[in-house]
């Protein structure tokens, strides 16, 4: 009985709301715009001549207002986002840009073909030089060996050819021939690391270089806001785009760059490593001979 007495009284309050609110009866809704309005004259309530009926024209401001703006080239995005497309619409300068650090990925590309083929061959020349040189029992056993380094070689062959009127001063002998092996252990160092100075410039200029081309895109983009007196992205993000890409070319040419080059500098230094070997062993023949030659002028005196 409650339930039902709760549901009367609901409804009851439902039904008053909806009369209080409602639309009075009798009420016709107001013309819209799309439908065409007829106008009845005075004539027509009294009876009189009935007349055409015509249809009031809808404001031209209204249709003018309720029209969605027309949308401009200015308000799209280029069609063409790829980085040729971008390279293709930037301007000289990020252009100029672009181009360098193109150029200079591919040298570091070329350095590293190069430099590693010369590096192989010159570490593996060394490795059959020290193992002749460790091999041979003295300095003219080393001179006619094929495998041997000649240029060490010779050099300390030529410099005792110099000192033949004084073999008795050994430790001199040794300084000047360790000076000579010095002198050529230097030159086949920087022999070796010719080339990868190019690495480290690249690696070390190309981020700033990259920077520079995305400061000037950035700065034709505020422009061409002043320009367009807008600052929809649309006018924005074509520049932005452009500047952005010759950031990421920057890092494209450095990082390769400097990671080749400290791969190189741990290849040369390794072939410096064999080279300091090499004049040790030329060092030791040295001595050697020149303790054989004492040995044998000792017995020629103690005969």
């Amino acid at each position: 009985m409650l339930q039902r007495s709760l549901v009367r009284r609901g409804v009851a309050l439902f039904a008053f709301l909806f009369l209080l609110i409602g639309a009075p009866a009798g009420a016709q809704p107001a013309p819209t715009s799309d439908e065409p309005t007829t106008v009845t004259t005075a004539n027509d309530a009294a009876g009189g001549d009935a007349g055409e009926p015509t249809a009031a024209p809808a404001p031209a401001e209204n249709a003018q207002a309720t029209a969605p703006p027309a949308r401009t080239g200015a308000d799209t995005l280029p069609h063409d986002l790829t980085p040729l497309g971008m390279f293709r619409q930037a301007d000289w300068v990020v252009k100029a840009v672009m181009i360098g650090l193109l150029m200079a990925s591919l040298i570091t590309w070329i350095v590293l073909v190069a430099k590693s083929r010369e590096l192989a061959l010159l570490t593996r020349r060394q490795k059959r030089a020290l193992e002749a040189l460790a091999g041979a029992p003295s300095l003219e056993a080393a001179e006619i060996e094929p495998r041997a380094d000649g240029a060490f070689v010779a050099a300390a062959r030529e410099e005792w050819r110099l000192s033949s009127g004084a073999l008795d001063d050994r430790e001199g002998l040794k300084e000047r021939v360790a000076a000579s092996l010095e002198r050529l252990a230097a030159a086949s160092g920087r022999r070796a690391s010719r080339g990868t100075g190019v690495l480290a410039t690249i690696g070390a200029t190309a981020p700033f270089v990259g920077l520079f081309g995305t400061v000037w895109g950035i700065m034709n983009s505020f422009i061409g806001i002043s320009q367009a007196n807008t600052t929809n992205l649309a006018v924005v993000a074509p520049g932005i785009a452009e500047a952005l890409l010759a950031t990421a070319l920057g890092l494209v040419a450095a990082i390769p760059a400097v990671v080749i080059y400290n791969h190189f500098a741990r290849r040369i230094q390794a072939y410096r490593a064999l080279v300091g070997d090499t004049t040790a062993a030329v060092l030791r023949l040295v001595s050697r001979d020149l303790s054989r030659q004492r040995r044998g002028l000792a017995a020629v005196a103690g005969g």
